[in-house]
């Protein structure tokens, strides 16, 4: 009840007392200007509890960040991340066959939920998918009967006396070690890596094909959608992201480039080539152009926690699909619309090509996205509301409150608005993540994370 009180209140600004608004809690990562290009955030992702958030970099580099346990109680400071592991997740390589070379830029983090004192991820660049295992150690064991104290082994014939080794306390050590690596089963890029609710399975997504692939078996997937045609002149679209239902272990969607999704039965059949629902709303006639087909292209697809709903990102707008209709969706949110008019310009300097994702609240009553100049969007989807916030350092005092943003798209500016002539291209929010349970963002600007949480006043 809280939740979707304190939801509700955010769009209708600051007024009452009980109130809440967004307000800045933490950036992390360099202020130069000039970002190398393996600082780039690629993705961005929370735990089941949402304790924890790691991000994945091109250059291969996976960041944990750790909810700070004794702010969890203090309301204003919830927001408050450090790190508690860093790891390199993959590192370049090159195809000798095809003369390729394979970028370690992370593409996808994945977590699995929680079974015993370690956590487990995946992660995956164009062509590997790693299970790594990020345990703490806080003890060594001392008094070996066979060691010294400083690694070297002794002689057995030495040894008169046996002791009982001890563990002794030691500065806590977060260790992340490879546990599994599935590697050689893709020809093109993985785009997606999606847990199935089974905890046993996941699948991965690449332009042409879905693998299926258990947890503990490295050596074998099995390919359960190929649109892979006889004749590759004959292609005339490709998968771009793919998910398992959250409930429903046989169910899975994957979209493609032509704006449709597919839901996909296993039970149907080993090869899902035949889907069970096809989604695609009709065009609209009016809107028809030379950029039609590319802008329709599904950058991203995700289910809602419940599993009625799911989510697509395409580059205008965001819509929501009920599964149980399949020809139109039953909401529909433009993300920048503004933009419709500047799609010549944003072909030429590709950005028309950029592929935004979109995320969740926790109780499915908001859904949030990113955009240019660093904006982001919400949209409630109760009260119908939308909001643009920005993520700028300009605003990096704690709790400061964001300040919502305009974008006036033709004639006579007003003082607070921004002419979509000045928006800058280059600043893009691409990636964005919302904690399971609390109001906890997580925005990600190119080599920057930026953490924002509601404000009680």
């Amino acid at each position: 009840m809280f939740l979707k009180f304190s939801l509700r209140s955010m769009f209708y600004g600051a007024g009452g007392g009980n109130d809440i608004q967004w307000c800045f809690s933490q950036v992390k990562g360099a202020v130069d200007d000039d970002v190398a290009e393996a600082d780039i955030i690629s993705t961005v992702e929370f735990n089941h509890s949402g304790e924890l958030l790691a991000t994945g970099d091109k250059g291969g580099r996976v960041v944990i960040f750790q909810q700070e346990q004794e702010n969890k109680i203090q309301s204003h400071s919830r927001g408050e991340y450090n790190v508690y592991s860093t790891f390199q997740s993959h590192e370049p390589e090159f195809d000798y066959l095809k003369s390729l070379e394979i970028e370690e830029k992370i593409n996808k983090i994945r977590w699995l939920p929680q079974k015993n004192a370690a956590q487990f991820l995946l992660s995956t660049n164009d062509k590997t998918i790693k299970l790594w295992k990020i345990s703490e150690r806080d003890k060594r064991p001392e008094g070996y009967n066979l060691k010294e104290e400083d690694g070297r082994y002794r002689d057995p014939t030495t040894v008169t006396t046996l002791r009982v080794p001890v563990f002794r306390p030691m500065d806590l050590m977060v260790e992340a070690s490879p546990r599994r690596i599935f590697a050689n089963a893709h020809t093109y890029h993985i785009n997606s890596i999606s847990i199935n609710s089974d905890y046993e399975t996941y699948l991965s997504a690449d332009d042409l094909r879905i693998n299926l692939w258990h947890l503990e078996i490295t050596d074998r997937s099995f390919n359960i959608v190929d649109i892979k045609p006889a004749n590759m002149e004959e292609l005339t679209e490709v998968i771009t992201a793919a998910e398992f239902h959250p409930n429903s272990c046989n169910t899975f969607v994957y979209s493609s480039s032509k704006g449709t999704i597919r839901l996909c039965d296993m039970r149907a059949s080993a090869l899902c080539d035949r889907h069970s629902k096809l989604f695609e709303e009709p065009e609209d006639p009016s809107n028809r152009s030379f950029f039609s087909e590319i802008i329709s292209s599904i950058s991203d697809v995700k289910f809602s926690h419940s599993g009625r709903y799911m989510m697509t990102r395409d580059y205008l707008s965001v819509k929501i699909w009920d599964l149980n209709m399949e020809n139109r969706p039953v909401e529909t949110y433009q993300v920048h619309e503004y933009l419709r008019s500047k799609l010549c310009s944003l072909y030429e300097n590709d950005c028309i090509f950029d592929k935004f994702e979109c995320c969740w609240n926790g109780s499915d009553s908001v859904v949030m996205t990113g955009s240019y100049n660093n904006f982001f969007r919400m949209f409630d989807r109760n009260t119908k509301r939308d909001i643009t916030l920005e993520a700028s350092r300009e605003n990096n005092k704690p709790r400061t409150v964001l300040k919502p943003r305009k974008v006036c798209a033709s004639g006579k500016r007003k003082k607070d608005e921004i002419s979509v002539d000045s928006l800058d291209f280059n600043k893009k929010i691409l990636h964005t993540a919302w904690h399971p349970k609390e109001n906890i963002i997580a925005v990600a600007t190119t080599n920057n994370l930026y953490i924002f949480q509601d404000k009680v006043n």
